[in-house]
């Protein structure tokens, strides 16, 4: 059983306390799924996250269109990464991949979002490129303007849900604008006969992702999402409202490693005693729990921020996601070297998160770019 006691940090109100015990109760009884076939398992996860009411926390709702809380999509990411990486998953692109729709969209847009609540669609955030990942404003699918709408052609990649969306929120290039300025963002439905799945691409820990191709892919004007040219501020609000969730799902992989860890070093017996006497354990054990912590102050801090009414937590959130990131790495790390060969054996607990956590620390932004976050705003003071 994690560590629970940050529950009573005064950035919680009682409906949070409430909601991560409902969630914990959930996770308990439906997690983990069965992973060997991750399209099928994440259709079924969509569908009984939707079904039991946990996928009405990712958008707004049409009919009463208030704010995203980002502290319930913290808690319920860190609760449900805790017990199965693939539930974080479909969770989270259910948020991710309409939060421009949420943010952004028109009345007539947002009527999509029923399904993406209730899990009878499936959401994708269709951003990054070959040669443009961290590099937004070179984005080269371009987006040209006829009479009837418009006409998407180029190439997306490393898109996750690729291949079983349902609904696309797809950045393009309008106009002869240089660099951010010429982006625009498009609602796409999956069965757009212009989408093709070019490659379904395989990854250390599977789920579903594609090379995404647009081949004349028309869509109406009714496709824009704002207006032509607001595409990267558009993505970038979008980021950062869910980066410092990629901090709370980071927590939650640290978190069971942790307490896989301890279960360990109570049980093995080594030397006489058990592995939990030796001082060189006890001080894994302290670092763990110590970056666990602070990465549990930062992400709630960013979430609080944010719902309190910030307009922008690019700072807080670009901390958040690296440090939370970066640090679960390093515990889950330790968390090997404290289960020994058992650690990376297929099948065993850490050795799964330690698949897991690593593109956490490229997606949405990698270190690197949360460190230039970072610093711009401290030099900006």
């Amino acid at each position: 059983m994690a560590d629970r006691r940050f529950l009573a940090w005064p950035f919680f109100e009682p409906r949070h306390r409430d909601l991560a015990n409902a969630v914990e109760h959930w996770a308990r009884e439906n997690l983990p799924v069965d992973h060997a076939d991750a399209d099928a398992a994440c259709r079924g996860l969509v569908a009984q996250l939707g079904t039991d009411g946990w996928l009405t926390h990712t958008a707004i709702d049409p009919d009463e269109p208030r704010g995203i809380d980002l502290r319930s999509l913290c808690l319920i990411r860190e609760t449900l990464a805790r017990h199965d990486a693939l539930a974080d998953f479909s969770f989270a692109m259910q948020g991710l991949g309409v939060g421009a729709v949420s943010l952004f969209g028109s009345q007539e847009q947002q009527e999509h979002l029923r399904r993406t609540r209730n899990g009878t669609a499936i959401a994708a955030f269709a951003l990054s490129e070959a040669r443009s990942g961290s590099d937004v404003a070179n984005i080269e699918l371009s987006a040209r303007a006829d009479a009837d709408g418009f006409v998407l052609n180029g190439e997306k990649m490393w898109i996750s849900n690729g291949g079983i969306a349902d609904i696309y929120v797809v950045f393009a290039r309008t106009g002869d604008a240089p660099a951010a300025k010429g982006i625009s963002a498009f609602l796409v439905t999956g069965d757009n006969p212009g989408i093709e799945i070019a490659e379904r691409l395989e990854v250390i820990a599977p789920h579903p992702l594609a090379r995404l191709r647009f081949n004349n892919c028309r869509v109406g004007l009714e496709a824009l999402i704002g207006r032509t040219g607001q595409g990267f501020k558009i993505a970038m609000a979008t980021l950062d409202v869910f980066r410092a969730t990629v901090g709370a799902a980071a927590l939650g992989f640290s978190r069971r490693a942790l307490d896989e860890s301890v279960e360990r070093a109570r049980e093995r017996k080594l030397f006489g005693g058990h592995l939990s006497d030796l001082q060189l354990v006890q001080g894994h054990i302290a670092d763990m729990a110590l970056a666990i912590d602070a990465a549990a102050l930062l992400v709630y801090r960013a979430a609080w921020v944010k719902d309190a009414g910030a307009p922008r937590v690019s700072r807080e959130a670009a901390m958040a996601k690296l440090f939370a990131t970066e640090k679960a790495q390093e515990v889950i790390d330790k968390a090997v070297q404290i289960h020994g060969g058992d650690g990376v054996r297929k099948g065993c607990v850490v050795e799964s998160l330690y698949r897991e956590i690593r593109a956490l620390r490229i997606y949405e932004g990698a270190s690197e770019v949360q460190k230039v976050v970072i610093a711009r705003d401290a030099l900006a003071q």
